[in-house]
């Protein structure tokens, strides 16, 4: 679940947590044998395949006990990245592709609201502009729970690089479903606390933990893996134009390792369903302010992307709007972020975030204001940021902070 607890959690399934919180509590705080000590240690949500949808109101799949984690049955199953664009358990002959640095490109890969878990729409058009590895369409279910391992021998023309592996599930109708990703600076590939340029044209070993996920890959269906160097809007592109390699087969050969479940007939807990929400207070609801309504995440969602072909300048636009009636007073807010990045020039990227908290109270309207322009060059990120209060109109109180900081490996 991403922002939400588990008895409101949007998609669902939903289990009322909250109940098994207390058992837990009872037994550790007043002694009492609640029974929770006895069952598994380990309940993870399986997911099955869905069809790439940000609407989706509930992620098919099952709940399972398990004794712990890592299961000690997993299996770790190399899929080896094969210079005809295959992904298999056997290792091709060498070969190397090349990818040239689109900066704009990463949209699809975040989702609406452009994190890691969010629902996602098709990843086709992230992967058109990727290195794509597809398997032969699967003869029988194939179930991963963990963290899949990416090993890339990958250089750069650049002293900066990212790399992000997507791993995804193609339908036999051709769309493109996430599994789980990461995104890799490849300055940290010896160590995050001191970083270290990359030398161009030298081959480095990467290697990249995906985000921890659970899915159950259906017949017929292929097994995806795309790489590229850009993320955006959720990852700030690295400011050089380059063209980045994959080196294919040969010693150590670029792969992925799935962490494969066999089945095992195993127990599922019996979570109970979401209690009855309490009795909403009297005179307060949600309002929908004048310039915008609730998104369904509650955070600001992408709405879009404008790419200028002349200048290469790409835009993105999340918003977000809404409010709140309470019996003595109304809230409304709305929120407003830009994102910009240019193919051409990759350290010219920007966002500008606008926010707006608006209190109504009798006859007074305070107006609380942030804007906040964050941008870079090839050498610093600009940092500025400024808070107003309105009373009524007249300004009250207002605040600017200037930084420069410089991007040290980013």
């Amino acid at each position: 679940w991403d922002h939400y607890f588990p008895h409101n959690a949007w998609p669902k399934p939903q289990v009322e947590w909250r109940h098994e919180a207390v058992r837990w509590f009872d037994k550790w705080l007043k002694g009492e044998d609640t029974g929770i000590m006895e069952e598994p240690a380990f309940a993870v949500y399986v997911r099955d395949w869905y069809p790439p949808d940000v609407s989706l109101e509930e992620i098919p799949g099952e709940w399972r006990f398990e004794e712990g984690f890592p299961l000690e049955r997993t299996e770790y199953r190399d899929m080896f990245l094969g210079a005809d664009n295959s992904l298999s358990e056997r290792a091709s002959g060498a070969g190397r592709h090349s990818l040239e640095y689109d900066p704009t490109v990463g949209m699809e890969g975040g989702g609406p609201v452009m994190w890691w878990g969010d629902l996602t729409p098709d990843q086709q058009p992230m992967d058109d502009a990727s290195l794509v590895y597809d398997s032969e369409p699967l003869e029988g279910e194939v179930e991963i729970l963990g963290f899949p391992r990416a090993f890339l021998n990958a250089s750069a023309d650049a002293p900066l690089a990212s790399w992000v592996v997507r791993l995804s599930d193609v339908a036999p109708d051709g769309s493109v479903t996430q599994v789980a990703g990461a995104g890799f600076n490849g300055a940290h590939r010896s160590s995050s606390q001191t970083p270290e340029a990359l030398e161009p044209g030298r081959e480095y070993p990467l290697e990249i933990e995906l985000h921890f996920t659970s899915w159950v890959f259906q017949p017929g269906h292929r097994i995806r893996v795309a790489i590229t160097n850009s993320q955006w809007p959720m990852f700030w592109p690295t400011p050089y134009a380059m063209t980045t390699s994959l080196r294919l087969g040969g010693v150590g050969a670029t792969r992925i390792v799935l962490p494969v479940i066999p089945y095992e007939d195993r127990p599922a807990p019996e979570f109970l369903p979401p209690a009855e929400s309490v009795p909403a207070l009297a005179g307060f609801g949600p309002l929908a302010s004048a310039e915008g309504q609730p998104t369904t995440s509650g955070y600001a969602e992408v709405e879009g992307l404008v790419y200028d072909e002349e200048t290469g300048k790409a835009t993105l636009v999340a918003v977000n709007g809404g409010g709140y009636q309470y019996p003595w007073a109304q809230r409304l807010e709305l929120e407003k972020i830009t994102h910009s990045t240019n193919r051409h020039d990759p350290a010219d990227t920007s966002v500008r975030t606008e926010y707006s908290t608006t209190i109504l109270v009798d006859d007074r309207e305070l107006l609380f204001e942030a804007v906040l322009d964050f941008h870079s060059d090839l050498a610093n990120f600009y940092y500025r940021y400024t808070r107003k209060l309105y009373e009524n109109g007249e300004l009250l109180r207002e605040k600017t902070w200037d930084e420069i900081i410089p991007r040290e490996f980013h």
